[in-house]
Order: C-alpha cells, then sequence, then structure tokens
C-alpha cells in the first residue's frame, strides 16, 4: 500500500534552500518515492490553515519511508534542512486497493 509524506514548508535561507533541493529528489528516486506536487499555488478551502509550500511524495508503502528518512543519502540532505527550511513534515498511508484503510470511529475511541 502506498505512503505519502506530507511537507508544509517555509522557506528560510536562500542558499541552504538550494542546497537541500539540489540533494533531497535523488534520495526520494533512490527509495521509490516521487513527487505529487511540489509547490505551486495553494488554496484554503476550509479552516485557518494557511501553508506557503506543500511538498506531496508518494512511496510504495510506509517501510521505504522509514528507509528514505533514515538513509546516509537523505542526511547529506538534512544537514541543510535546519538553517533552509522550518516545516511540518507527516507520513500516512493510502487507501489500499480493497479500501483497508477507514475511518469510521473518530481516532483514540473505543470501536
Amino acid at each position: 500500500m502506498s505512503a505519502y509524506v506530507i511537507s508544509d514548508v517555509v522557506p528560510q535561507d536562500e542558499e541552504a534552500w538550494k542546497a537541500y533541493v539540489r540533494l533531497a529528489p535523488a534520495t526520494i528516486e533512490k527509495y521509490g518515492g516521487r513527487y505529487l506536487a511540489r509547490g505551486g499555488p495553494v488554496r484554503t478551502m476550509e479552516g485557518n490553515w494557511s501553508p506557503r509550500l506543500i511538498v506531496l511524495v508518494e512511496f510504495p508503502d510506509r517501510a521505504a519511508v522509514e528507509a528514505w528518512y533514515a538513509s546516509p543519502q537523505y542526511a547529506e540532505a538534512l544537514a541543510f534542512r535546519s538553517k533552509a527550511l522550518s516545516r511540518n513534515l507527516i507520513c500516512v498511508d493510502g487507501v489500499g486497493t480493497h479500501g483497508s484503510t477507514r475511518v469510521e470511529t473518530l481516532p483514540g475511541t473505543a470501536r
């Protein structure tokens, strides 16, 4: 089942940003990831979330995400991250071909 990394990014330092952007894409590709969205206009449809830049990456599964994030290749890009950008980063599993992931109850409540 695919897993998705969603990143809400605020660029900070231009030179560090360029270094991070130069390094990160090859690491994503190496672990089977592909960009589905990489910047572009964001329109808030509901609520008060106002992200500046959204990056959405699809990986084959959560194991690939974990391997990518912990990899020595991505560590090189991460060395620039704190100066290059601030972000919120999450991973969420996709829905399997048989609809195996469902939200039927509120998270944290009894089933």
